[in-house]
C-alpha cells in the first residue's frame, strides 16, 4: 500500500479543527487512501477534495498511528510530486 503523511505543520485551529499543528494523509490511489483512513478511524466525512490535494489532516497522534500502520513518512518535496499526480489524472479525465 502506497500511503504518506507529510510533516506536522502548524494550522489555524477553527471550530472543526481545534488542534495547533497537522499534516495530510495522501496516496496516490483513492482506493488505498480510503481503505487507510478507514484502518485508522476516520470518517469519510474527513475527507479534503476541494483543496487540490485529497487527503484527510492528521493530527499528531494520528501521525503516529499511521506510521506504525505502514504509512510512509515524506517531505515537501514527494508531498508536491503526488499533487502532480492528482493533477494529471483529474486532466485526463476531462
Amino acid at each position: 500500500m502506497s500511503v504518506y503523511v507529510d510533516e506536522m505543520l502548524p494550522c489555524i485551529r477553527n471550530a472543526n479543527w481545534p488542534y495547533n499543528k497537522s499534516c495530510h494523509l495522501v496516496a496516490v490511489s483513492f482506493q488505498e487512501l480510503h481503505t487507510f483512513a478507514k484502518e485508522l478511524g476516520l470518517k469519510r466525512a474527513w475527507f479534503h477534495y476541494q483543496s487540490g490535494l485529497p487527503h484527510y489532516d492528521l493530527t499528531t497522534r494520528m501521525r503516529r498511528k499511521a506510521i506504525r500502520l505502514g504509512a510512509t513518512p515524506i517531505g515537501r518535496e514527494e508531498l508536491v510530486l503526488i499533487m502532480r499526480i492528482y493533477r494529471q489524472h483529474a486532466e485526463k479525465g476531462k
